[in-house]
C-alpha cells in the first residue's frame, strides 16, 4: 500500500512541475480552447433538430419528435446522391492531387542553400492562402474570361476562346488546380518543421559515405518526414467531405451547378435560402458521422502498417 501510495504521490508531483514548466503554453491554449467549447461544443445541442420537427416558434426542445424521418426523406432523394457523388470526386481529386505537392515542395525548398532565396520562395508561396476566396474568385474569373490571359493564349495559339468557367469538363480541373496553388505554400510548413528536426549528423554521416543529394533525400529525409506524412493523411481524411464550400460557392454558375453542387451548398440550399432546418442539420451530421468513421479507419489502418508512433492515438 504505502508503494501505491508513493507512486500516485510522485506521479501528481511529477503532473505539477509539468504544468509549471509548461504554463505559458497552457495558458496559450485558452483562446483556442474557449473556442472550440463556446462555437463547436456548445452548439451541439442544435443536432436534435435532425430528430424533430424544428419550428422556430417552438424551439428545439419544443418541437415535435419525428425520430429518423428526415433521415429517411434524406437517403431517398436522387439530389443527395447526386450532390454526395460530386463531393465524393472533388474531395477525392484534392485530396490524391493536392496531398504530394506541399512534400515535394517541402523538399525541394530544403535543398537551397542560399537563405535569402529561400525565404523569398517561402513568403511567395504562403501568400496565396492568406487571401480569401472572394477575392481570388474575382481574380480567377477575370484570368478564365472571354478577354481574359488564358483565352489570349490559346488564340494566339490559333485556337477559339472560351467561357471555362461554364464548361463542365473543365470545370473540376479549375477548382483543383486552383485549390492546390492556393494551399501547397501553406501545407509545406509542418514538413519544413519536421525536417528542421532531422539530425544533422545524419546528413554528414551519409556524405562521408559518399551519398549524394538524392540519396540523402531518399534514405534519410523521406524516412524522417513518415510520421508526419501519416498523420497528416488522417487528418486529411476527416475533410473527405469537405469539398471546399467557400471555393465553389464563389466560382460556381447554373451551367455547372450538375457538377459542382456540393453537401455544402445542398446545405445553405436547405438552411439558409429553404429555411429547413432538420433537413439540413440531418445532412450535417450524416457528414460529421462519416467523417468520424473515416478517421477512425485510418489510424487504425495506419496502426497496423506502422506502429502506434505514426497515428494520432
Amino acid at each position: 500500500m504505502e508503494n501505491v501510495s508513493g507512486k500516485k504521490q510522485r506521479a501528481q508531483t511529477f503532473k505539477l512541475r509539468s504544468f509549471k514548466k509548461y504554463k505559458v503554453l497552457y495558458f496559450m491554449m485558452i483562446p483556442a480552447l474557449l473556442y472550440f467549447i463556446i462555437f463547436c461544443y456548445t452548439p451541439m445541442y442544435g443536432i436534435l433538430m435532425a430528430f424533430k420537427d424544428y419550428k422556430i416558434s417552438k424551439g428545439v426542445m419544443g418541437s415535435d419528435w419525428v425520430g429518423l424521418y428526415y433521415f429517411q426523406k434524406l437517403f431517398s432523394s436522387s439530389r443527395f446522391w447526386s450532390v454526395l457523388g460530386n463531393t465524393l470526386i472533388i474531395s477525392l481529386l484534392k485530396l490524391i492531387l493536392g496531398f504530394f505537392p506541399p512534400i515535394i515542395f517541402a523538399l525541394l525548398l530544403n535543398e537551397i542553400k542560399t537563405p535569402w532565396f529561400k525565404k523569398l520562395t517561402q513568403t511567395c508561396s504562403y501568400l496565396p492562402y492568406f487571401i480569401s476566396w472572394i477575392i481570388l474568385a474575382g481574380i480567377i474569373k477575370e484570368i478564365f474570361s472571354t478577354n481574359g490571359v488564358i483565352n489570349q493564349i490559346v488564340t494566339s495559339f490559333g485556337g477559339e476562346a472560351q467561357v471555362w468557367l461554364s464548361k463542365k469538363q473543365y470545370f473540376r480541373t479549375i477548382l483543383v488546380s486552383t485549390d492546390i496553388w492556393k494551399g501547397f505554400g501553406w501545407g509545406s510548413i509542418i514538413y519544413i518543421s519536421a525536417l528542421s528536426g532531422i539530425d544533422p549528423q545524419l546528413y554528414e554521416a551519409a556524405a562521408l559515405d559518399g551519398a549524394g543529394r538524392w540519396k540523402k533525400m531518399l534514405y534519410i529525409t523521406l524516412p524522417g518526414l513518415i510520421p508526419v506524412i501519416t498523420i497528416n493523411l488522417i487528418l486529411s481524411m476527416a475533410g473527405v467531405l469537405n469539398a471546399g464550400f467557400d471555393q465553389i460557392f464563389n466560382l460556381t454558375n447554373s451551367s455547372v451547378k450538375s457538377v459542382a453542387d456540393i453537401i455544402d451548398t445542398y446545405v445553405y440550399e436547405l438552411g439558409v435560402q429553404k429555411r429547413d432546418y432538420s433537413l439540413s442539420t440531418a445532412v450535417g451530421l450524416f457528414k460529421s458521422v462519416v467523417a468520424l468513421i473515416l478517421i477512425l479507419l485510418t489510424n487504425f489502418t495506419a496502426k497496423k502498417i506502422n506502429g502506434k508512433d505514426y497515428t494520432l492515438w
